[in-house]
């Protein structure tokens, strides 16, 4: 089985995936808002009343579904200021669907710039500090097609004064990212090959 593993920093970024209870629910509830902010407002939503209620509940559930994700999804946010920045990696199979939808988004992310990453390849790599829709945050993202899988990375900022001066840390934790197999060897062995 696939997953995603990258070294974030830890003087830079705290992970929320793997985080329970107590530990880590600020850094949950904060990554869950922003997320839930960038996603509608890219899909048009207006701001709905009782969003620190839903990100609230959700930060209690993330933890279970992201394990249930079991290694598909990766969640940080920055550590100095969790409001700041998050950062959400995938990993999708690269399914007929998911080829046609992605070759349907609207033209602003047709922008995009070749984005080198050591063990996934050349990919590509989309900034958008002023989207169209002003109640989308700044956002960037990075995406590499491995022919079975897509990997993509979003970035999230509601500050749009400073989203410019953390893209570099974003273009850093982007480069570590890989994809690495599950082989069992036997009844219960399991062989992890990492691609470098």
């Amino acid at each position: 089985m696939s997953r995603l593993q990258a070294d974030a920093p830890v003087d830079r970024w705290v992970p929320v995936t793997g985080s329970l209870g107590f530990r880590g629910r600020r850094h949950r509830k904060a990554a869950i808002r922003m997320l839930l902010t960038q996603a509608g407002g890219t899909l048009g939503a207006q701001q709905r009343s009782g969003g620190g209620a839903i990100a609230w509940m959700l930060s209690q559930a993330a933890p279970f579904l992201m394990r249930k994700a079991d290694g598909r999804i990766l969640i940080w946010v920055w550590k100095d200021d969790p409001q700041l920045l998050v950062a959400m990696a995938q990993l999708q199979e690269a399914t007929p669907q998911l080829r046609t939808a992605r070759a349907m988004m609207p033209m602003e992310y047709d922008d995009t710039e070749q984005f080198r990453n050591p063990h996934l390849g050349v990919g590509e790599r989309l900034l958008m500090p002023l989207p169209e829709n002003p109640a989308t945050p700044p956002f960037a993202t990075y995406t590499w097609d491995t022919g079975t899988h897509f990997v993509s990375l979003t970035a999230v900022c509601p500050d749009r004064t400073r989203f410019g001066t953390i893209t570099g840390a974003v273009d850093d934790l982007a480069r570590t990212l890989r994809v690495v197999d599950d082989f069992s060897v036997g009844e219960s062995n399991v062989l992890r090959l990492d691609p470098s």
